[in-house]
């Protein structure tokens, strides 16, 4: 009896075992298939672009968006399964040999040991040739070439070779170094140089690179970054307070030659904050729904969603968020700038008037800055205080003298329906009295958008805000953002998913200088 159950047991247990795998099967082969729809989906993009349609500078840019996309879904396909290869152009260009007068610098790879391993054998062995791989590197205005050169020893006796392992790359096979790949990145991102300028500055640097080979290293270098980038958004969502604000961007309607607007959303932890990080989404509207998706809203037993305090301006998108458990902060430059108006445009007394209480609020802020949480909150509470409940109190009073409708009754009401959010911060030292931190991550973006013209698409621009992402905050903790990104692409191929978590640019000092 006892056998026959065990039997029903394990017969019970395989069959959970199966239903899992197929389970697995069929998740995977459905990612499969929408990426190779994808795939089909972006080459037929590619070759029936129009060229009447776009002028030459928006063809470029859409062209080497649709290589770094098709890049893109092509490692993801080969990461899902690697058995399976996405057939990519009909006529791959050939790879040229580096230009001889480049500068050469080697890199010798010999096995740690010279000794046969064979059992019994024991005898030296004997370099019997060498395998030489070039790949381009290149430093700011210099292109060097890295020759990577791999003894091969061989045992007379036993005729056994031995030689180092080829080293592994972002790109495996591929001609560029981290440090190119770096600079294309940076470049791009952070100084908002599209990929036709960048083949221009390589030729003046003395190597040509096609626009289309550049396209399709972002492409796969996207993908190598994104679990660092996950990481970073996840200990983002695991800080108790945040700023969130959103700017529009131009994308591309494929077929239409148009362009819609679309919104980088932008989260990021307070100044006061010993971690510092910025986390960029791309969405394709400015829908509420995109950022309750991003604080993981309204959540699950399992997986609850963000419910910390979130740090914003009255946009209606984030009023979904505070129904569901977030707490919400606002922002108090948003309440001065409605008075600020007034003062600049009419010379309003009101307006001055306002001023000045905002004022003294802004001159306790400044004096804290740098203090600690709980001396922060002591000052708010002894002269903070008193000066926002004056103000109010004077709103108040100046609302029953204006007429409804007027600029000055519009500015006072703005505040008066948002003085419980407004003056949160008087309580909590932690938080900060306005959202001008994340708007300051913002605005060397929105200054960048005079280069992008558009994002070529969806999941170019969802790879943008990525590497965006890391390249930012990189800044944001004193690191150089190209430093950084060279060393983070040189890890992934080895690095163990479980201590991706030492990339992230508020860790990564401590791993650079051990």
């Amino acid at each position: 009896m006892i056998a026959d159950d065990l039997d029903t047991l394990e017969l019970h247990q395989l069959r959970e075992q199966l239903r899992a795998s197929r389970a697995e099967v069929a998740f995977k082969q459905a990612v499969i298939d929408k990426l190779t729809h994808e795939n089909a989906v972006l080459k037929r993009l590619k070759f029936a672009v129009k060229s009447e349609a776009y002028s030459a500078e928006q063809k470029s840019l859409l062209e080497e968006t649709l290589d770094s996309d098709l890049a893109a879904v092509a490692a993801e396909i080969e990461a899902m399964d690697p058995s399976t290869k996405v057939a990519g152009n009909k006529q791959q260009p050939r790879r040229e040999k580096l230009p001889p007068h480049l500068p050469r610098r080697e890199i010798r790879h010999e096995p740690e040991d010279t000794t046969c391993r064979t059992p019994g054998c024991g005898t030296p062995m004997q370099r019997i040739g060498e395998d030489v791989a070039e790949k381009l590197d290149y430093q700011p205005g210099v292109f060097t070439v890295e020759r990577h050169i791999r003894g091969k020893w061989a045992c007379k006796c036993c005729e056994k070779l031995e030689q180092a392992p080829v080293a592994p790359h972002v790109i495996d096979k591929g001609l560029p170094t981290a440090g190119l790949l770096a600079q294309v990145l940076v470049a791009k991102y952070l100084d908002h140089l599209p990929l036709y300028r960048q083949e221009a500055i390589f030729e003046r640097a003395g190597h040509l690179i096609a626009r289309s080979t550049l396209a399709q290293w972002v492409g796969e270098c996207g993908v190598q970054l994104q679990p660092v980038v996950e990481a970073l958004a996840a200990e983002l969502l695991r800080q108790p307070v945040l700023h969130a604000d959103e700017t529009p961007v131009a994308m591309l309607k494929p077929g239409h030659g148009k362009t819609h607007r679309a919104y980088l959303w932008s989260y990021c932890t307070t100044s006061f904050n010993p971690i510092q990080a910025v986390v960029f989404d791309f969405a394709d509207s400015r829908g509420g729904q995109h950022a309750r998706s991003f604080l993981g809203l309204p959540g699950t037993p399992d997986k609850p969603g963000w419910q910390g305090k979130l740090v914003t301006d009255d946009f209606s998108g984030y009023k979904a968020c505070f129904e569901l458990g977030v707490t919400e902060v606002g922002c108090m430059a948003h309440a001065r700038r409605k008075f600020h108006e007034l003062w600049a445009n009419h010379g309003s007394q009101v307006g001055e008037q306002a001023l000045k209480f905002f004022g003294e609020l802004y001159d306790v802020e400044r004096e804290v800055a740098e203090a600690h949480s709980q001396a922060r909150l002591e000052a708010r509470r002894r002269r903070s205080r008193p000066v926002a409940d004056a103000l109010h109190q004077w709103m108040g009073q100046q609302r029953q003298k204006i007429p409804d409708g007027s600029a000055t009754a519009r500015a006072i009401d703005y505040s008066l329906k948002r003085w419980v959010a407004l003056t949160r911060y008087l309580d909590d030292g932690n938080l900060p009295i306005d959202n001008n931190w994340v708007e300051n991550r913002i605005r060397p973006i929105a200054l960048g958008r005079q280069n992008w013209l558009f994002a070529g698409s969806l999941r170019a621009g969802k790879r943008a805000a990525a590497v965006m992402s890391l390249i930012h905050s990189a800044k944001l903790n004193g690191h150089d953002p190209y430093a950084y990104i060279r060393d983070v692409l040189e890890r992934p191929p080895t690095q163990p998913a479980s201590r991706i978590g030492k990339l992230l640019p508020h860790r990564w000092q401590a791993i650079d200088s051990a």
